[in-house]
C-alpha cells in the first residue's frame, strides 16, 4: 500500500461531471504590496535565474513572452546565465502556427538558444503518453497535466521553468471595467461597450435566470443534465468577481479552478524533477497588480500589457489579438474511436446525458467535454493496462 501523500488536488465526483471546479478554496491572498506590479514581476523570476538552468515555456503568446521579457531583462542586468525559452511546435496543424510571433519575440530580445519539441499526436487526450501518465496518477485536472511529461522528459532533472500560466485571467479586464471605460470615453459609446456595461451591472438572481433559460451556457456543455448545469451555472455567475478591480484580482486567485489548476500543474512538473513556477500567479505580483490598477484598473488586456512590457516588447506583440488553437492536436481518431466503443462507465448518468456526451465526442468536442474523457478510460480501461501504462 502506498501511504504517501497525494502530490495532486482532486475534484469531487460532481466537480469531475462539471469538468471543471466549483466555488472558492480556503485559500486567501495575504501577500503583502512591496513596489509596483513589475517590480514584483522581476523578484519573482529571480530565484529560478540565480539557478543558473533557467527555462521558459515560451508559445508565441502574449503571456508567455512578456514572462520570456521579464526574464531576460532581469538576468541581464544581474549578470546571470539567460533564460532558455522552450517551445512545442505542431507540424501540419496552421492553426497552431506561432512561428513568426515567436521569431519576432526572440529577434527582439537577441536570444539565440532555443529547445524546440515537436508535437504530432503526442498531446492527444488518450494519445501514449497522456494514457501513461492517466494510468500512474489518476484523474487530474486539468487534462492537460497528463501530457505534461513530453515537455519535461527532455529538459533534464533540476531545472527551473517558468511558465506564463494564469495570464489570461490575471492581466484580463474584470467585470467593471466597462463601466470604467463607458464613464471615461470622450466619444460616443459602441453599443457593445454599452451592452456590457449594463451586463456588469446585473444582479446575480437575473443573470443565474438567463443562463438557465437562454441557449449559451446549454449550448456550451449540452450532455449536462439539469441538476448539473443549474451547478454550472452558479459558477459562471459567481465566477464573474466584483466589480472592482483590485478585489476583482484577489477573488480570481481564491477561486477554486484557479488555485487547483496551478497547484497540479506544479505537482505533475516535480514528479520529473522539474521546478516549475508561474511568475504571472505569483501573490506578490497579483497583489501589487490589484493595488496599481486600484479601483478602476486599466483600460483592457492590451492596456495592462502595456503598463508591464512597454520597455520590453514590441508594441504589435503587446497588442495582438490573434492566438493559436491548439484543440486538434488534442482530440483525433483515437478519441473518436474510443467514444464509438464507450459503454458509458465513468459518468454519473444523473448528472450527464451519456448519448449526447458520445455525439460530441465523435465529432470535434468542445474543450469542455475533453476532460470527461479520461474519466471513461480509467473506468474502461482493462486493470492490466492500468498498471502497466
Amino acid at each position: 500500500m502506498d501511504d504517501r501523500p497525494d502530490p495532486f488536488r482532486r475534484l469531487t465526483p460532481f466537480e469531475v461531471a462539471l469538468s471543471a471546479p466549483v466555488g472558492t478554496s480556503e485559500h486567501a491572498l495575504r501577500a503583502t504590496v512591496v513596489g509596483s506590479a513589475r517590480a514584483a514581476l522581476e523578484r519573482s523570476v529571480l530565484p529560478a535565474l540565480r539557478t543558473g538552468s533557467c527555462r521558459v515555456l515560451f508559445s508565441g503568446g502574449r503571456d508567455s513572452s512578456l514572462v520570456l521579457a521579464v526574464a531576460t531583462a532581469v538576468a541581464r542586468r544581474e549578470g546571470l546565465p539567460l533564460p532558455v525559452p522552450v517551445t512545442a511546435v505542431y507540424p501540419g496543424m496552421p492553426e497552431a502556427d506561432e512561428s513568426e510571433w515567436q521569431a519576432r519575440v526572440l529577434g527582439h530580445l537577441r536570444l539565440t538558444e532555443r529547445i524546440v519539441i515537436e508535437v504530432r499526436a503526442e498531446r492527444s487526450l488518450l494519445g501514449d503518453v497522456s494514457v501513461g501518465s492517466l494510468a500512474r496518477r489518476g484523474l487530474v485536472w486539468p487534462a492537460a497535466v497528463q501530457s505534461q511529461p513530453m515537455l519535461f522528459d527532455g529538459l533534464g532533472h533540476g531545472v527551473y521553468v517558468l511558465t506564463g500560466e494564469a495570464g489570461d485571467g490575471v492581466l484580463a479586464p474584470v467585470r467593471g471595467t466597462p463601466l470604467h471605460l463607458l464613464a471615461s470615453s470622450r466619444r460616443r459609446p459602441s453599443r457593445a461597450l454599452v451592452r456590457a456595461a449594463i451586463g456588469a451591472l446585473e444582479p446575480s438572481t437575473l443573470a443565474r435566470w438567463r443562463l438557465l433559460h437562454g441557449d449559451g451556457l446549454h449550448d456550451a456543455a449540452p450532455w449536462l443534465r439539469p441538476r448539473a448545469l443549474r451547478a454550472l451555472v452558479r459558477e459562471s455567475v459567481e465566477a464573474r468577481g466584483p466589480l472592482r478591480w483590485d478585489a476583482a484580482k484577489r477573488a480570481l486567485m481564491e477561486r477554486r479552478g484557479s488555485v487547483i489548476a496551478l497547484h497540479n500543474i506544479v505537482a505533475g512538473a516535480a514528479e520529473q524533477g522539474v521546478t516549475l513556477s508561474h511568475p504571472l500567479a505569483d501573490e506578490s505580483f497579483v497583489a501589487a497588480l490589484a493595488a496599481d490598477g486600484g479601483a478602476r484598473g486599466f483600460r483592457g488586456r492590451t492596456d495592462t500589457f502595456r503598463r508591464l512590457g512597454a520597455d520590453l516588447l514590441p508594441d504589435d506583440v503587446l497588442a495582438r489579438s490573434t492566438k493559436a488553437r491548439f484543440n486538434s492536436s488534442r482530440w483525433g481518431d483515437r478519441e473518436r474511436d474510443f467514444a464509438a466503443s464507450w459503454d458509458g462507465s465513468g459518468v454519473d448518468p444523473e448528472l450527464v446525458d451519456v448519448e449526447r456526451l458520445r455525439r460530441e465526442w465523435l465529432g470535434d468536442a468542445l474543450p469542455s467535454a475533453q476532460f470527461l474523457v479520461h474519466a471513461a478510460w480509467l473506468a474502461t480501461a482493462p486493470r492490466t493496462t492500468r498498471t502497466t501504462a
